[in-house]
């Protein structure tokens, strides 16, 4: 096994603080040493890499995805609209994808993300059309194409607009298939140990989009395979108000109606919690994804990540679809996460430190993962390195502040389970502008076909 002695790095943020470092050393796929200042490795050294001029963060995790909608961004029909409305008008548009799109459409979003410095994404896909019904099948080989840590959540629809739901009904499938199929792909491709790759987790798209014998259902299959649960709940005050009419209830007591209420299950958004709701997330476990640009594009609200956590609830990061951001870059996120948070709390409660923690061990704690998010003995090496080699950082003092502050927008070096997946801020294995040119033929032909 060699030996990598990542020596003196400029800045080192481990996942919880700010530490003086003289660097980490790796074997294999894991840390085996964090080194503080002036100290020397205790390990022979078979390689030294001088980060002296490098930034480095543990790789950065994306909670909340929708690789598919990469292929609709900034669509014109699609402008200017809040989310309900927005969703209106896509859904047919999506209604055409097929499994080629899907393809090329995980591997640009992966690729996206991992060049902003992340080294894992979960996936929220929850459109099968026909033709389509092995979705995840197909994100799994882009995935492992591109070489990224992936949760890949089994996403369903049950309720088109025949039953009051929003999708049209040629998006929707019956609760038999969608059980069967979850349990087909968690046999398939669930990795529940250390180090995982792939990971699978069940996920109906949303209380507007599933029958509530399918949430209660999903929960229990997930409890019998172990596997982590996710939904989008609380994005929009509309989605509160076809809770309390459909149901009778506020979102998350109708989660908890359903079997929903704890620590396997995270929530994309979480915007729109009382006090009362925040304590019994909390008390739970539930983790929540914020997702800042997303809210600020779809005038959703701000979510009240401060007092999630100090209640008892994981708080990550997600970029959300590409369709409702329109970029798949991470630590971009992390800065807008930085400044929204804020406008809620102020800049003396909201720090930079708070906005890297969100993305790195806060996310892992959401998807439920222990072995990564951590500049720490023992965790997988999965790290970004960034460097301050441009006007934006000129006459910085602080390095750490300075990437976010400054608006870092690509990582320098990536590593994922102790490989080089980034070099000069070029991904090793993907050819950009051949999967740019295959990405945009599919994005027109989708488009084509909405409109034929």
């Amino acid at each position: 096994m060699t030996t990598l002695w990542l020596r003196n790095p400029l800045a080192l943020f481990d996942g919880l603080i700010e530490r003086p470092s003289a660097g980490i050393v790796i074997q294999d796929q894991r840390i085996i040493e964090v080194l503080d200042a002036q100290q020397t490795p205790s390990t022979p050294i078979d390689q030294t890499f001088d980060a002296s001029e490098y930034v480095i963060l543990p790789g950065l995790i994306n909670t909340h995805h929708h690789f598919y909608q990469t292929l609709t961004r900034a669509y014109p029909e699609a402008l200017n609209k809040e989310l309900f409305p927005w969703l209106k008008t896509l859904y047919p548009v999506w209604a055409g994808l097929e499994p080629e799109m899907l393809a090329v459409a995980t591997e640009l979003a992966l690729t996206e993300l991992m060049l902003s410095g992340c080294t894992t994404a979960a996936d929220h896909h929850y459109l099968f059309p026909t033709g389509l019904e092995y979705a995840i099948d197909t994100q799994v080989e882009a995935a492992k194409k591109v070489g990224m840590r992936v949760t890949l959540t089994r996403g369903s629809m049950s309720l088109g607009k025949d039953q009051g739901g929003l999708p049209p009904q040629s998006t929707v499938q019956t609760e038999l298939v969608i059980l069967d199929d979850s349990e087909r792909l968690i046999r398939t491709y669930h990795q529940p140990h250390e180090g995982a790759m792939v990971q699978i987790a069940l996920a109906p798209c949303s209380p507007f989009s599933v029958t509530t014998e399918l949430m209660q259902a999903s929960a229990q299959l997930a409890q019998t395979y172990q596997v982590s649960l996710h939904t989008h709940l609380a994005e929009t005050l509309d989605e509160e108000a076809f809770c309390l009419k459909r149901f009778g209830l506020r979102t998350v007591d109708y989660l908890d109606r359903v079997g929903w209420l704890y620590n396997r299950t995270w929530l994309a958004h979480g915007i729109h919690f009382n006090d009362e709701e925040i304590q019994r997330l909390g008390k739970a476990g539930v983790g929540i994804c914020h997702c800042p640009n997303s809210n600020m594009m779809l005038a959703s609200g701000i979510c009240r990540t401060l007092e999630l956590e100090q209640a008892g609830s994981p708080v990550g990061l997600g970029v959300d679809g590409s369709a409702s951001n329109d970029h798949s870059n991470l630590i971009s996120e992390v800065r807008q996460a930085l400044y929204l948070q804020r406008l809620r709390y102020g800049a003396a409660r909201m720090t930079h430190l708070d906005a890297y923690r969100f993305a790195t061990s806060g996310s892992a704690k959401v998807l439920g993962r222990r072995d990564i998010g951590r500049i720490a003995t023992g965790y997988q090496a999965d790290l970004a390195l960034f460097k301050l080699d441009e006007l934006r950082f000129s006459g910085h003092h602080d390095p750490l502040a300075a990437l976010l502050l400054g608006g870092a927008q690509r990582a320098y070096r990536v590593m994922i389970a102790g490989q080089w997946t980034v070099v000069e801020g070029a991904p090793i294995h993907i050819d950009i502008k051949e999967l740019m040119q295959r990405h945009q033929a599919a994005a027109r032909r989708l488009a084509q076909k909405a409109r034929a």
